[in-house]
């Protein structure tokens, strides 16, 4: 899967093992991880049917693991729809009406 914005973004990248983020948990995160995450949420994305163009509807709470969905995105070519986990049923319903996503990927733990 190629994407230009995710190519660019590669493309800048310094050595794969240099550490991309650290966490207030103390986890390291480098380019390389970031690269391999990104991909198997990527190859995840299409097995589940999104396609180029497609949006994914994402309500999840500021992780780097919602990071790396956000770059798999890029590299699958969806659109990454992020949406505020404060956001009201009916504000969930105008945008799932107005955005049509092909997937929405949510926390279980928050879905009543």
């Amino acid at each position: 899967m190629t994407n230009h914005l995710f190519d660019a973004f590669r493309a800048s990248m310094p050595a794969p093992g240099q550490v991309l983020m650290e966490t207030d948990d103390g986890r390291s995160i480098s380019y390389a991880d970031m690269l391999a995450w990104s991909a198997r949420f990527a190859h995840a994305l299409v097995a589940a049917g999104v396609l180029p163009g497609d949006r994914v509807a994402v309500q999840v709470e500021k992780t780097p693991e919602a990071l790396l969905l956000y770059l798999a995105c890029l590299r699958a070519g969806a659109v990454f729809l992020p949406l505020n986990t404060a956001y009201t049923l009916p504000e969930l319903d105008y945008f799932f009406r107005d955005a049509e996503p092909r997937l929405v990927v949510c926390d279980p733990e928050k879905v009543k």
